[in-house]
């Protein structure tokens, strides 16, 4: 009998498939892309209530499906599918209320009639949503709770399956990525939050950026006036590489590894080598305009500044929660990391940059904690009652950083050191005059410990498998589309194609690669308003 654990992530879906009789991992299974349109999971929920969230609901059970056939067991051995993700992810995959999600008003809520929405534990038969998709007539599907509905299951991942929830001292976890969940835990109190750093975290949004997975460069370090690459190998362990002038080019050591891209925490390293060497003499400016790490894998000036608006918003984030707290910065003891970028990141490469506090003085680095949690739920039903006692009695303080002054003002600091390479003298200067605390001087010879060398501690026997070109098509019929192919031109991702199909006219957009309505460049060039982007139909090819 076979169980399956699966995280919704925003920048993609990762899964492994489950002996129940050995509780060993057999396969492992990820998507390259979120099968929803847009780079953030605000464009996913922007998506959903523009174009219906029957729609996005049928796309994601689309891809969870073609995960589950790479598997390749009978689904009427599946007796068990374990989800975690956050709260958008777990309300579209349920196909339950969205909207209280996007409107933060309460009298708005009142008027649409989703008040006090609740998202608590569920357990419940796979037919109620995989009816019609793919036959699972033996299997439960487990949620696990909100704490609130801001905070889903992903941030308590990041609390359960991390030293964070039963740590003493004055502590900071944060799971890296596209939304960067975190949370700061003084004696009993919680205070979470969570930074909109986008795409660029996770490698996306990067020029020759991609997640984790094999190919992809994980980190960079200096050796002499060569970079040593390290490329991510098929078990998705990080391994030395080629080494080569960042400058020129020039290869001094060839690899049998091949480089395909980069993710987040290589084009963090990158950056942090190219500082604290000083290649990079001021921000965002790299020498001839970018940094070669590979044949055809190169950072650009406009990389860094993408890069830094992620980075920028995690330290603001950061900074936020402990001034609000009333915790001095010197007094944080514990730093912990999780994601991909907390497995992969060189956290001392990270304190350089601003993205790990580099005044923590322990830092923990942890891998995907919302595969973990599912997995364990997986492996033992029952221990859901043990998470839902764990969130019951989180009593979390959320602070909204849209609503909050402090996090904006350390935000405009960020982005002025990250975008016009001020000085972080004068960082501290504005700081000043906004009345906040200037940053400390970094606190020397902090402990880190890796507990994961990588994302997925375990891939299992059958090994990981990248599940690529989901195939999935929004359709739109456009009678009034003259063909002029200016909607192609102007798509920065080659997402969309106007096409003549039996005597009809229609666009269709890639789910996978499409920025959805956070875009919408392909609808403003239309010169004869012939597409809209909202009555949509989905095709699978």
């Amino acid at each position: 009998m076979y169980g399956i654990a699966l995280d919704l992530g925003t920048s993609g879906f990762r899964a492994q498939l489950i002996d129940l009789d050995t509780k060993d991992v057999l396969k492992t299974a990820i998507t390259m892309r979120h099968p929803l349109p847009g780079g953030n999971v605000m464009d996913h929920l922007d998506f959903s209530i523009q174009v219906g969230p029957d729609i996005s609901h049928e796309i994601m059970m689309d891809t969870v499906k073609k995960i589950i056939e790479r598997f390749d067991v009978d689904p009427a051995d599946i007796r068990r599918i374990a989800i975690c993700g956050n709260p958008i992810q777990l309300s579209i995959f349920q196909n339950i209320e969205i909207r209280d999600l996007a409107y933060a008003g309460k009298n708005k809520q009142k008027k649409l009639g989703v008040e006090n929405v609740v998202r608590d534990a569920r357990v419940f038969d796979a037919s109620e949503i995989f009816d019609g998709v793919i036959p699972l007539p033996n299997c439960e599907i487990i949620v696990p709770p909100a704490i609130k509905h801001e905070i889903g299951a992903d941030a308590l991942a990041m609390m359960i399956m991390t030293d964070f929830y039963e740590q003493e001292r004055p502590s900071l976890v944060t799971d890296y990525g596209t939304n960067a969940e975190m949370a700061l835990k003084i004696g009993e109190k919680i205070i979470t939050g969570s930074a909109a750093a986008g795409p660029a975290i996770e490698g996306q949004g990067i020029s020759c950026g991609m997640l984790a997975s094999p190919g992809a460069i994980s980190d960079v370090n200096p050796e002499g006036d060569y970079w040593r690459i390290t490329i991510l190998d098929e078990d998705m362990s990080p391994r030395k590489a080629h080494l080569i002038d960042p400058t020129t080019g020039d290869i001094k050591e060839a690899s049998d590894l091949i480089a395909k891209g980069i993710t987040g925490t290589g084009v963090i390293a990158s950056i942090s080598v190219a500082l604290d060497t000083g290649l990079i003499k001021k921000l965002p400016n790299l020498p001839n305009g970018k940094i070669i790490l590979a044949d055809g894998v190169e950072i650009y000036d406009r990389d860094i500044e993408e890069a830094g608006k992620a980075i920028g918003a995690i330290r603001a984030a950061h900074l936020t929660l402990l001034v609000e707290a009333g915790l001095a910065y010197e007094d944080l003891d514990y730093m912990y990391m999780s994601g991909a970028t907390g497995a992969y990141i060189d956290a001392d490469k990270a304190r350089i940059l601003g993205s790990c506090p580099n005044f923590s003085k322990s830092i923990v680095q942890f891998g995907n904690t919302s595969i973990s949690l599912a997995r364990e739920l997986v492996f033992d039903g029952g221990r859901l009652e043990n998470v839902k006692e764990v969130a019951n009695r989180i009593k979390a303080d959320h602070l909204m950083m849209a609503e909050s002054k402090t996090f904006s003002n350390f935000y405009v600091c960020e982005l002025s050191y990250w975008t016009q390479g001020m000085p972080i003298e004068t960082y501290n200067q504005m700081l000043e005059m906004y009345g906040l605390p200037t940053l400390p001087e970094p606190y020397k010879d902090p402990v880190i410990e890796k507990r994961v060398i990588k994302d997925i501690d375990e891939v299992g026997k059958e090994g990981l498998e990248v599940v690529k070109n989901l195939g999935i098509v929004i359709e739109e019929e456009a009678p009034d589309c003259i063909l002029c192919r200016k909607c192609e031109e102007e798509c920065p991702e080659d997402a969309i194609i106007a096409l003549e199909e039996g005597g009809k006219k229609y666009v269709h957009y890639d789910s996978e690669k499409c920025l959805g309505t956070s875009c919408h460049r392909c609808v403003a060039i239309c010169p004869v308003d012939a597409i809209h982007y909202i009555d949509i139909d989905i095709k699978t090819i």
